[in-house]
């Protein structure tokens, strides 16, 4: 096979760290993991056993499709599917140990026939997925063995909002009504504002991702990308389409193997910056699809060299105004995932 001349270099480490960052913040309750997105990005096999072999036991992905290419779990560990059940989902529900997070009351219907518990989710505000709370207390979820009882808030990540406090009143009033195993409200911001109750569901602060203003959580995730050419651009010379960087004395050009086809995007363009070792190497030029352009002079950056693309995710999210989720979810096929 041909070797790629992408990779992620990914901090198996760091990852394992932040899971327990987040777990300390409510030691009361079960801490997760949400892996969805095959594990928004990095790999969701490789991240469910690294957090398994950590002591997390509670994980959750959109589809019965994601329950598949996850392949089998640690004894011991749950998994849950949080779009719930459809009619064509329902043999592979079946004959999977997975519960659905059910949604609507036609997804009761279809699950109270099997007898096999699941968890519901709870529409407190977010209005997405969820039953209503007169749904949920309507008498619909009697007799359904419920683990866990759920429900998401929508402003966590400003933590004065007023939403997030009427919608833990509310899933609160309905947890009074509803019984089930375990109650869960919070995300990884959630969890920072004190609503871990029995279950905390993280996500982007496992991945290195800043939930909230001030939160930090270890970098986990790298681009990295080979030198395909190293090049000299005379002064007075432009780079890449449009012309719209003009080399204002000569310089040494690096051109590297990453585009916006692999998530590195155009909105880099001005902000992005690639290191070879302690030197910074600012990109010139637009992003193009499969490749980019950074500053080498004065470096002895060569063919062949990998460079490493800076991807601290709040950082970049300001710099190019795109979401940490979206900077994660899309970095795509062509990298190799490389665990340290």
């Amino acid at each position: 096979m041909t070797p790629p001349a992408l990779r992620l270099a990914l901090d198996g480490a760091a990852l394992v760290a932040n899971w327990r960052a987040v777990a300390a913040l409510g030691p009361q309750a079960a801490c997760g993991a949400a892996v969805k997105a095959d594990g928004y990005g990095l790999g969701a096999r490789e991240v469910s056993a690294r957090l398994a072999a950590a002591g997390c036991r509670d994980f959750f992905v959109a589809t019965w499709a994601e329950v598949e290419s996850l392949g089998a779990l640690p004894e011991g560990a749950a998994l849950s599917v949080l779009h719930g059940v459809r009619g064509a989902d329902m043999a592979a529900a079946r004959a999977s140990p997975a519960r659905p997070v059910l949604n609507s009351p036609e997804q009761v219907a279809r699950w109270r026939q099997t007898g096999r518990p699941c968890d519901v989710m709870v529409d407190t505000g977010m209005n997405r997925l969820g039953l209503t709370p007169e749904e949920a207390t309507s008498g619909l979820l009697d007799g359904v063995p419920i683990d866990t009882l759920m429900s998401h808030f929508a402003c966590a990540d400003e933590p004065d909002h007023p939403l997030t406090a009427r919608q833990r009143a509310a899933f609160d009033a309905v947890a009074a009504r509803v019984p089930a195993r375990r109650r869960s409200i919070a995300n990884s911001a959630g969890a920072l504002l004190g609503h871990a109750l029995d279950l905390v569901r993280p996500g982007l602060a496992l991945y290195g991702g800043a939930p909230a203003p001030g939160a930090a959580f270890a970098q986990v995730v790298r681009p990295q990308a080979e030198v395909l050419q190293r090049r000299r651009v005379p002064a007075g010379e432009t780079v890449g389409y449009g012309a719209t960087f003009t080399a204002p004395v000569d310089m040494a050009v690096a051109i590297l193997n990453i585009g916006y086809a692999d998530g590195y995007f155009r909105a880099f363009a001005g902000h992005g910056v690639a290191r070879a070792g302690e030197a910074a190497c600012p990109l010139v030029g637009r992003v193009s699809m499969d490749l980019v352009a950074v500053d080498v002079t004065g470096t002895d950056v060569a063919e062949g060299d990998w460079l490493t693309l800076d991807l601290a995710l709040p950082s970049a999210a300001a710099a190019t105004g795109m979401s940490q989720y979206e900077l994660l979810t899309s970095l795509g096929r062509r990298y190799s995932r490389v665990w340290e």
